[in-house]
């Protein structure tokens, strides 16, 4: 584990944040649903009864930033990466899991540098939405934006979307965002991955990071990334383990190796990085894909 050092390219603030925060997020319908279906057999297999359905995500937290260093220490993750997880309540309108920017400037300093912040970004106040991007870059030394527009009911190429592309190329910093089924309740269509391919076009200097593996159209995805030089794909998510094997494939041959980020999604550093480690791929690609890749892109 210690020998291929890596960086987590999309974590979760819930995963060094007190508890409550994630049961917060588990307070909106969309989270509760998604604990009885998507994770409806982690809820059988621990025990978790209805009402309780943050345990899903908040058993495997690790609740403050030492413990979440001492996990990264104990398995070789150099760094890893936070964001706000800013997404929004469709049956609710209002947003939910926004992890609050000050606060993860302090657990980036407490980190000694170790935790790299991203901020989150809401098409339904685009202006206000900006401001706190360009603050939390600018005065909080945040590196880049993570966004979920299928939350938001907006596809990648929505106009909506476009003033956060324009702002992140300004500040020079890339913009990930989900693409892929919402595991969510939550209307999946605008998730496809090929949506992403004008926006690519529009900004070609704008590094793009596609994440969620875009499955089920994991082939749109890989197309994605594989045509432009601006795009990549993270895997996190999903458990290497379930990967699919054309997927696997790709990152471990000529037109993914360079383009694909490892990433746990919040769902145990440990476990994910190991199952990573069992894949049948070759050691220049684990090498690439657990840290070289995240490094160039996010400039570390």
């Amino acid at each position: 584990m210690q020998e291929i050092k890596a960086i987590d390219a999309m974590c979760r603030a819930g995963y060094c944040m007190p508890i409550d925060n994630i049961k917060e997020m588990f307070n909106t319908y969309e989270f509760k649903v998604m604990a009885q279906t998507t994770f409806g057999g982690v809820m059988k297999k621990l025990g978790i009864k209805p009402g309780d359905e943050w345990q899903v995500l908040g058993l495997m937290a690790k609740g403050s930033v030492p413990e979440m260093l001492k996990e990264m220490d104990e398995v070789g993750v150099e760094y890893a990466l936070i964001d706000q997880g800013l997404g929004w309540s469709q049956r609710e309108y209002r947003e939910w899991g926004t992890a609050p920017l000050d606060w993860m400037a302090q657990a980036a300093h407490e980190s000694k540098g170790r935790l790299k912040c991203g901020a989150g970004y809401n098409p339904f106040t685009i202006e206000e939405s900006l401001k706190n991007i360009e603050r939390a870059v600018k005065e909080l030394g945040f590196i880049y934006v993570w966004a979920h527009p299928i939350s938001f009911g907006l596809k990648p190429n929505d106009r909506k979307m476009y003033p956060l592309y324009a702002k992140c190329n300004e500040l020079k910093i890339p913009c990930c965002m989900q693409v892929g089924h919402s595991a969510e309740p939550l209307t999946s269509e605008p998730g496809h991955p090929m949506y992403a391919d004008q926006v690519a076009l529009d900004f070609p200097n704008l590094t793009i990071v596609l994440t969620h593996t875009g499955w089920p159209w994991i082939d749109e995805w890989m197309s994605m990334v594989w045509k432009h030089p601006n795009v990549y794909g993270n895997i996190g998510a999903y458990m290497p383990s379930a990967l699919d094997e054309s997927l696997v494939k790709f990152f471990d041959g000529p037109r993914g190796q360079d383009k694909v980020l490892w990433a746990s999604n919040g769902f145990g550093l440990t476990r994910c990085k190991q199952e990573f480690l069992e894949l049948p791929i070759k050691d220049k690609t684990k090498i690439k894909v657990l840290r070289e890749n995240a490094l160039k892109v996010f400039k570390l």
